[in-house]
């Protein structure tokens, strides 16, 4: 396999940084998650910073963690944030930095795996189903248009998906 950084897109709840984990260990990598690479670096959890600085500081702060982590050249495993897409410069980054693997998964999968979650500040509202349907609708074609690999994340074992993304992977690079 060619050495490249393996970024994760898609959407809150499609398995990134779960399957992440698991992928950049059977790859023999190391595995980065942008969102809590950010929390350690501001001091702060990602909703504390949604409230103090709104998703637009966020978004200059997770544009700043993508150019910090693709300019250290050793390979690794990215499990970015779901909207790390909004961003032409980032997409135009993914595109050129590494190989990028959408992560998919489907309305009814994601409505399922998110609907416990606290953590997520664009769900801390009354209709989250509404609002992962708009981001669904926004954000799916943003993520097709920089996935190298669109690989659904389905109802699987986090381990037997990420060996077969790991198969995948390789067969690409």
């Amino acid at each position: 396999m060619k050495p490249q950084h393996i970024f994760l897109v898609g959407p809150m709840g499609a398995g990134k940084t779960t399957i992440g984990k698991h992928l950049a260990i059977l790859l023999g990598l190391s595995f980065i998650d942008v969102d809590s690479e950010i929390e350690a670096r501001a001091g702060a959890d990602i909703q504390w910073i949604f409230d103090m600085e709104g998703e637009a500081g966020f978004r200059e702060r997770e544009s700043k963690m993508l150019i910090d982590l693709v300019a250290d050249k050793e390979p690794k495993v990215i499990a970015t944030g779901g909207g790390i897409v909004l961003s032409g410069d980032n997409r135009a980054i993914l595109q050129t930095s590494g190989l990028v693997v959408y992560l998919s998964a489907t309305f009814e999968q994601l409505v399922e795996r998110t609907k416990r979650d606290k953590a997520r500040p664009l769900l801390q509202v009354d209709d989250r189903e509404g609002v992962i349907k708009q981001l669904i609708e926004t954000r799916s074609p943003l993520y097709n248009q920089v996935a190298d690999l669109v690989f659904p994340s389905g109802s699987t074992q986090p381990l037997k998906l990420a060996k077969k993304l790991a198969e995948a992977v390789s067969a690409l690079c």
